[in-house]
């Protein structure tokens, strides 16, 4: 994947809705977010938001600003979302490979809380992955460590992996074909404290197996008198949490 320049990043969410898969999910942001716009669309039986054609249409414009300026677009996609979930809105996930084949400009980093539906939902022309795409799956805690080895079973040009919310202790992290990580800890009325020694611990690993891997602020555990981590997540990947409806 390309260089990333300052001040290039945006969020695009093919459609609005998930259901909850791990302790993870607990507190979304997202669904807290959904409620807020009287949308109801967590659960296996809630109906998902499809977006309009004027929000598809977004990242095209985006391509043809950094294929004019000669630079390179991140887009986080989805923040509203799993684009890898079982009920997603019939056509749109292959409405979204269409749109990312004609942005090659735009990198594309497609986070999911579900890699085993990863293999079975890729396009017919993957191969080893299209150039401008990174996958990447959240690892909140140990119980849910596995995900990395399903990930990293997928052919892709660039791997990551997200431990935010961080919520336990991860010690054993497989690093082996993991690009770069981001973290921190959860934000809202209801976050769980992150311990610094958790942040610490993967901090360690990642920088014994030559992984990027950084840390943004939050809820630290107060007990440990320990003032919240001022790192910040690199310019070339930043995320904004969510667009608005």
């Amino acid at each position: 994947m390309g260089k990333i320049v300052d001040g290039t990043f945006h969020t695009f969410n093919p459609w609005w809705g998930c259901t909850k898969v791990s302790a993870g999910c607990k507190h979304c942001y997202a669904e807290a977010l959904a409620i807020r716009y009287g949308q109801d669309l967590w659960g296996p039986k809630a109906p998902r938001r499809l977006m309009s054609d004027d929000n598809w249409r977004k990242p095209l414009r985006w391509n043809s600003d950094a294929r004019l300026l000669g630079i390179r677009h991140q887009v986080f996609c989805a923040s509203m979302a799993d684009v890898f979930d079982l009920e997603a809105p019939e056509g749109q996930l292959e409405r979204l490979w269409r749109l990312i084949r004609v942005t090659p400009y735009l990198d594309w980093m497609l986070l999911t809380k579900r890699p085993q539906r990863i293999a079975d939902s890729l396009p017919a022309d993957w191969g080893n992955g299209y150039p401008n795409v990174a996958l990447g799956t959240t690892v909140e805690d140990s119980r849910v460590v596995g995900r990395v080895a399903i990930l990293t079973a997928v052919p892709a040009h660039e791997r990551f992996l997200s431990v935010e919310p961080l919520i336990g202790p991860i010690d054993d992290l497989p690093l082996l074909g993991i690009d770069w990580i981001f973290g921190g800890a959860e934000s809202g009325p209801y976050a769980r404290p992150m311990k610094q020694e958790w942040a610490d611990s993967i901090r360690r690993q990642c920088d014994e197996a030559g992984v990027r891997c950084s840390f943004k602020g939050g809820s630290f555990d107060r007990r440990q008198h320990r003032e919240p981590s001022r790192a910040r997540v690199p310019q070339d990947r930043q995320l904004a949490l969510f667009d608005a409806p």
